[in-house]
């Protein structure tokens, strides 16, 4: 097993540039996201009206109160020269500022009033801000689905060297928890971000409205906190993508360990395996843990400054009020206000580490995205264009390398200058040392990969002219490890073949002997089976996926170890199989069992991405050449030293 090596955490470089793209890709849900807008605005605006209404009734309650101590019948400039007379000058100000009816109570009727009216306003903004909260769930949930379908698209656009290089925990890392941690991120702080914005707009017009002295108060100790809010929040961010990356590893380590677990005891290896695990978790601990701790100080602090800033309002505030210039119910609106005010900033500072988790998240999935694909494909030509005519007429079989030279590395040649020549219906079979060329041979002809320079051709086309799904929907291949998928044994089998009918499958069932051993099985066809089989044996799921390339009845064969995971007395049944499945076409065959291709029509013997010998069984054995050698090694023994 590999081990995945530990990448440096750095700070990204495209933070901004993922977040517009995110943004761009919300843009699809613009309308719905308009009603939102139009819905918060509304919200926001009936809850900031709250405030001024609730300290209107304090005003009526405050100016009863102070109407029942001055004396019945005279006027309210008449009461505020007489306190003036009695050397109550501040409380006469107090007065003046007030709408006081001396020697009158509280108005109840109109106390009642506004408290209905406070009552309608917090259930309509509830209601409100319920459906605001729906439908931006919906906007969010929409993008996501989009993104997964662009991550599942791009996946069938990658070409087998990304994979060959990326770990498959890594990627599974990025398709599942980044993007659900996307979208826990957008569902959590988007309608939060959009109230805490208007509210914070809002809150501010009202405020310098009720008292410009108060506003500049409450602001003047914004700067600071958002500059503490700014240096953490610069020192989280990588972190943050350390924590994603570290998760990534994590699950490599663990899809890989767990997958090769018989392996790992058999070898005895949980030691080292546990260690290994031991150490990227630790790195996960410590990553999680800083930006987390580092982006926790960004509430206490927004917190602090919000207390300080009310010690402040309240006393200002309550000189202002003996002095006659502020009321006691607009006193209590601006404290609303200002907590109104100094709350979103807190949201939006709390809300700051989530934003960095989650667009570090993104960059990771646009890293996807944006790796580089295979060369698209061309569309199928007109009429008369070789294309066309292979995906009308079919494929004859004429399978030509010329002059082909393909590298996985720019710097260490595999092959250089091969040139073969395949007849319609020939059993090429293909042998040689590992990692001689064999796989790579046909993985050209597939072309999972493409070839450095020369040409292969299928009936005398150029393969690079010819759209990959139309090619390999003329190709059968059966791997020496078997891929089924979670079904039953019918659906694995019809796999191969889309809309294929019941006397299709039954046919090609029997012919593979599958039929054979699926009669002994309680379910019959209809046996669940998982990605490692389950309930059946290795060698009968190689045999299922042979019924599935039989079914598919394709014009090139190609068969890698096929038979690698049968016993001998099926294999010997599979041969009459095989040659049924051969005829009128041409296959390949890759093999270390020489047994199974003594009766191909060529044998190619390769050595270092070159072809060495060819000919047929007889005729390599009596070359002498490396063929005679492989095969006296397995049926007559090895030569004594």
């Amino acid at each position: 097993m590999t081990t995945p090596t530990l990448p440096p955490g750095e700070k990204p470089q495209q933070f901004l540039k993922s977040m517009r793209r995110l943004v761009l890709e919300m843009g699809h849900e613009a309308r719905r996201f308009a009603v939102v807008l139009t819905i918060s605005v509304i919200a926001v605006g009936m809850g900031l009206v709250a405030p001024l209404v609730m300290g209107h009734a304090t005003d009526l309650l405050f100016s009863g109160f102070i109407g029942r101590q001055l004396p019945e019948g005279i006027t309210n400039a008449q009461a505020v020269e007489a306190l003036r007379g009695e050397g109550q000058n501040t409380f006469a100000d107090m007065v003046a500022s007030m709408n006081v009816v001396p020697g009158t109570g509280i108005d109840f009727p109109e106390l009642s009033r506004v408290i209905f009216l406070i009552l309608a306003i917090f259930v309509v903004a509830s209601a409100l801000s319920w459906l605001q909260a729906y439908l931006l769930n919906i906007v969010v949930q929409n993008t996501v689905y989009r993104l997964r379908k662009q991550v599942e698209a791009k996946f069938h656009r990658l070409p087998l060297r990304y994979f060959d290089k990326t770990p498959r925990g890594e990627v599974l890392s990025r398709v599942t928890n980044d993007v659900d941690n996307m979208q826990t991120v957008l569902g959590q702080t988007i309608n939060q971000l959009v109230t805490s914005f208007l509210t914070l707009i809002g809150v501010l017009v009202l405020m310098l409205y009720l008292s410009p002295l108060l506003t500049l108060i409450s602001i003047a100790l914004i700067p600071v906190s958002l500059f503490a809010v700014s240096r953490i929040a610069k020192k989280a961010q990588p972190l943050f993508k350390q924590q994603w990356v570290q998760t990534g590893l994590l699950n490599a380590h663990i899809e890989e360990t767990f997958s090769g677990h018989d392996l790992v005891r058999v070898y005895g290896h949980q030691r080292q395996v546990e260690e290994h695990f031991g150490k990227v978790n630790d790195e996960l601990v410590k990553s999680s843990f800083g930006s987390q701790f580092l982006s926790g100080m960004i509430t206490p602090i927004m917190g602090m400054v919000g207390n300080l800033n009310y010690v402040l309002l309240a006393v200002v505030g309550g000189i202002r009020i003996t002095s006659g210039t502020l009321t006691l119910g607009d006193l209590q609106a601006f404290i609303q206000y200002s907590r109104q005010f100094s709350q979103p900033l807190t949201q939006i500072a709390a809300m700051a580490n989530r934003m960095q988790s989650g667009i570090a998240s993104a960059e990771r999935v646009y890293e996807l995205l944006d790796t580089e694909e295979f060369t698209p494909d061309e569309e199928i030509g007109g009429r008369h264009s070789p294309a066309y005519k292979m995906h009308v007429d079919g494929i004859l079989g004429q399978v030509d390398f010329n002059d082909v030279v393909f590298r996985y590395d720019e710097d260490v040649p595999l092959i250089e200058g091969l040139s073969l020549q395949v007849s319609p219906g020939q059993t090429v079979a293909i042998v040689g040392p590992t990692g001689a060329g064999k796989t790579t041979l046909v993985n050209l002809i597939l072309r999972f990969y493409e070839v450095n320079s020369g040409a292969i051709t299928i009936d005398g086309v150029n393969i690079a002219d010819v759209p990959r799904h139309l090619l390999r929907s003329r190709i059968g291949m059966v791997l020496q490890d078997t891929w089924l998928f979670e079904g039953t044994i019918w659906d694995n089998i019809a796999y191969g073949l889309p809309g294929a009918t019941d006397e299709q499958i039954r046919t090609a069932a029997s012919a593979t002997f599958v039929d054979s051993f699926v009669q002994h099985l309680p379910d019959g066809y209809q046996t669940v089976l998982g990605a490692d089989g389950g309930s059946v044996s290795a060698g009968q799921m190689q045999l299922i996926t042979i019924a599935r390339a039989f079914l598919a009845q394709p014009s090139i064969l190609i068969l890698d170890e096929a038979t690698s995971s049968v016993d001998t007395r099926t294999e010997l049944l599979l041969q009459d199989a095989m040659r049924a499945l051969r005829t009128n076409r041409t296959s390949f065959i890759i093999a270390h069992r020489l047994s199974t291709i003594r009766d191909a029509d060529v044998i190619l013997v390769m050595e270092s991405g070159a072809i060495v010998e060819q000919g047929s069984h007889e005729q390599l054995l009596a070359a002498g050449g490396v063929y005679a050698e492989l095969h006296n090694a397995q049926f007559i023994g090895a030569p004594s030293a």
